[in-house]
């Protein structure tokens, strides 16, 4: 298969690069910067979202097109400026990839679009699925709405478009869990916040798998929960990662701490939210690490 991926270069985007890669597809980075970028085998740079760039002239026949451009939402203290960056990136990118599929004079069989599960607003006690008709009023989940919103405007174009909602993402050098493991490393982990706030995470294989499994059934459409089956509440979590180190779970971490060092960013892990696969599930996918303990054994002990 042909497959053209936006933000091919970050966490997701490599970890799915290099799991197509070994299964001999063809892999087609959409990139701002194609310059000193070698070539790999099965992997092609592509420049997009610069002025002169035609991406669709430079790319053969694409099957699928995975969107998992965007700025990082926790790289930085949200003030005004960066709400704005946050957003307008991920518009501006999904605008772009409206584009280049509207140029295509073949148009692919399916948009994996990247979404978040922090367009349910935030729970201690509900569960959210995809038919859940909750949208949460804070941030990030008019951010997500709007996100979504840009994409599905790709559907008019006749393209099956896949909205994965990521939870939290699990893997071993980047994303959430290098973080959270520090203090344990220091000896000085512990409960964040109330210790009672859902964490919905997913492995990162898991991600890429189900990103795979989603383009090859044509029976999912819309929004996608990509989340584990047995999401855990923050302090279940660091108890989990304690027991795994054999390092001791004692020091919490009041919330008014992280509100003062992070502002409103700190509703990411003070907050949270009891997602459930149900589309996924349904579908038949299969889960290799459904529980928390199987999958921070696998990144911890690998």
């Amino acid at each position: 298969m042909n497959i053209a991926i936006a933000g091919g270069t970050g966490f997701v985007g490599k970890a799915l690069t290099e799991y197509f890669r070994q299964k001999g597809h063809h892999i087609y980075i959409l990139t701002r910067k194609t310059t000193k970028i070698k070539n790999e085998t099965n992997i092609h740079y592509v420049q997009w979202l610069t002025n002169d760039a035609q991406p669709y002239r430079q790319l053969p026949p694409i099957d699928a097109i995975i969107n998992l451009a965007g700025e990082s939402i926790n790289s930085g203290r949200w003030n005004e400026a960066r709400k704005q960056s946050i957003i307008k990136s991920r518009l501006s990118a999904t605008k772009a990839v409206y584009d280049l599929i509207a140029n295509m004079k073949q148009k692919p069989n399916v948009l994996i679009q990247a979404s978040a599960i922090g367009i349910y607003g935030t729970s201690l006690h509900e569960t959210f699925t995809e038919k859940s008709s909750t949208t949460g009023r804070d941030f990030l989940a008019q951010t997500v709405q709007r996100w979504e919103q840009e994409a599905q405007k790709i559907e008019t174009l006749g393209v099956r478009t896949v909205l994965m909602r990521f939870g939290i993402i699990l893997g071993k050098d980047e994303g959430a869990l290098p973080r959270i493991l520090l203090p344990y490393k220091w000896f000085i982990g512990g409960t964040i916040g109330s210790g009672k706030q859902w964490m919905s995470w997913v492995h990162i294989h898991d991600v890429v798998r189900s990103i795979e499994f989603a383009m090859m059934n044509e029976s999912l459409i819309g929004p996608v929960n990509v989340t584990a089956p047995q999401p855990t509440t923050m302090k279940q979590f660091g108890q989990t990662v304690a027991h795994i180190l054999k390092r001791p779970h004692w020091i919490p971490v009041p919330s008014f701490a992280l509100k003062l060092l992070l502002g409103e960013m700190s509703m990411l892990v003070l907050e949270g939210q009891k997602v459930f696969p149900e589309k996924l599930m349904s579908a038949g996918f299969s889960f290799s690490f459904p529980t928390l303990e199987e999958a921070l054994k696998n990144i911890l002990q690998s």
